[in-house]
Protein backbone atom coordinates (compact mmCIF):
# COMPACT_ATOMS: atom_id res chain seq x y z
CA UNK A 1 0.00 0.00 0.00
CA UNK A 2 1.29 3.26 -1.01
CA UNK A 3 1.37 6.72 0.87
CA UNK A 4 -1.55 7.95 -2.05
CA UNK A 5 -4.12 5.10 -1.10
CA UNK A 6 -3.63 5.18 2.79
CA UNK A 7 -4.10 8.93 2.01
CA UNK A 8 -7.43 8.63 0.73
CA UNK A 9 -8.51 6.01 2.80
CA UNK A 10 -7.59 8.06 5.97
CA UNK A 11 -9.96 11.56 3.81
CA UNK A 12 -12.84 8.83 3.18
CA UNK A 13 -12.88 7.64 7.04
CA UNK A 14 -12.83 11.16 7.76
CA UNK A 15 -15.59 12.16 5.34
CA UNK A 16 -17.45 8.76 7.17
CA UNK A 17 -17.20 9.92 10.51
CA UNK A 18 -18.78 13.62 9.63
CA UNK A 19 -21.38 12.68 8.07
CA UNK A 20 -22.27 9.80 10.99
CA UNK A 21 -21.14 13.03 13.44
CA UNK A 22 -23.43 15.34 11.72
CA UNK A 23 -26.53 13.06 11.55
CA UNK A 24 -26.11 11.84 15.43
CA UNK A 25 -25.85 16.02 16.14
CA UNK A 26 -29.64 15.88 14.21
CA UNK A 27 -31.22 12.78 15.74
CA UNK A 28 -30.28 14.07 19.11
CA UNK A 29 -32.55 17.00 18.90
CA UNK A 30 -35.72 14.44 18.53
CA UNK A 31 -34.12 10.96 20.40
CA UNK A 32 -32.65 11.32 23.85
CA UNK A 33 -30.72 8.04 23.10
CA UNK A 34 -28.41 8.62 25.72
CA UNK A 35 -31.12 8.53 28.84
CA UNK A 36 -33.43 5.11 28.11
CA UNK A 37 -35.27 3.56 30.98
CA UNK A 38 -32.48 1.05 32.59
CA UNK A 39 -29.62 3.15 31.86
CA UNK A 40 -27.79 3.41 36.00
CA UNK A 41 -27.49 6.61 36.70
CA UNK A 42 -26.02 7.50 40.52
CA UNK A 43 -25.69 10.97 42.01
CA UNK A 44 -24.29 11.81 45.06
CA UNK A 45 -23.18 15.51 46.41
CA UNK A 46 -20.95 16.29 43.12
CA UNK A 47 -20.07 12.92 41.89
CA UNK A 48 -22.17 11.41 39.09
CA UNK A 49 -21.61 7.84 38.06
CA UNK A 50 -23.34 7.09 35.22
CA UNK A 51 -23.53 3.74 33.43
CA UNK A 52 -25.85 3.60 30.00
CA UNK A 53 -26.53 0.08 29.84
CA UNK A 54 -29.68 -0.06 27.96
CA UNK A 55 -28.25 2.46 25.28
CA UNK A 56 -25.37 -0.36 24.71
CA UNK A 57 -27.88 -2.92 24.62
CA UNK A 58 -29.60 -1.30 21.94
CA UNK A 59 -26.68 0.25 19.83
CA UNK A 60 -24.81 -2.97 19.97
CA UNK A 61 -28.46 -4.67 18.31
CA UNK A 62 -28.71 -1.73 15.88
CA UNK A 63 -24.86 -2.33 14.73
CA UNK A 64 -25.36 -6.20 14.58
CA UNK A 65 -27.72 -6.14 12.07
CA UNK A 66 -26.69 -2.85 9.93
CA UNK A 67 -23.26 -5.34 9.96
CA UNK A 68 -24.76 -8.33 8.84
CA UNK A 69 -26.71 -6.62 5.94
CA UNK A 70 -23.97 -4.68 4.92
CA UNK A 71 -21.35 -6.88 5.35
CA UNK A 72 -23.29 -10.44 3.67
CA UNK A 73 -20.77 -12.39 2.11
Amino acid sequence: MDWQTLGRMLAGIGVLLLIVGLIMMGLGRFFHFGSLPGDIVFKKGNFTFYFPIVTCLVLSIILSLLFRLFLRR
